[in-house]
């Protein structure tokens, strides 16, 4: 069914539910999964590299959240492959997906009340927009 499923990060509680999802689904499908962490770092790139520091922090907190991913995958015996790039999140996961053969993405989105409900985080949506495989939207705990 699956070979490649992608599993974006931002190493946040939510993301980790999804991380969960990407697994087992992958451990089912007998197939590797991808974590990637999206630097969108873009304003701070561009004030004349005056913010070096910055983004050298985001860099660290993305390979620290797709570390999560390998362990996760290591724990459950299923394959993981892990990136860090920088970029527009849902081009950067839109194209990640071109380039790598990836027949799945699973992705949290926000967990919302009442009318708001009804809609999904902007990048999940965007990406669901923009990819031609499933995607899978994974709800999680509410972070405080």
């Amino acid at each position: 069914m699956y070979s490649n499923i992608l599993a974006p990060t931002d190493g946040s509680d939510r993301a980790e539910a999804a991380i969960e999802e990407a697994v087992d689904l992958a451990a089912v499908c007998d197939a590797r999964v991808h974590g990637l962490f999206v630097t969108d770092s873009g304003p701070l790139e561009h004030i004349d590299g005056k913010y070096p520091q910055a983004v050298s922090d985001i860099r660290r907190l993305g390979e620290e959240a797709v570390e999560r991913v390998a362990t996760v995958g290591a724990d459950r015996g299923v394959e993981t492959t892990t990136a860090v790039m920088s970029g527009t999140v849902h081009r950067a996961i839109a194209d990640y997906v071109d380039d790598n053969d990836i027949d799945a993405v699973v992705m949290a989105t926000h967990s919302r009340e009442g009318v708001s409900r009804h809609f999904l985080g902007s990048v999940t949506e965007r990406v669901i927009r923009t990819v031609d495989v499933p995607v899978v939207a994974v709800t999680g705990p509410t972070e405080t």
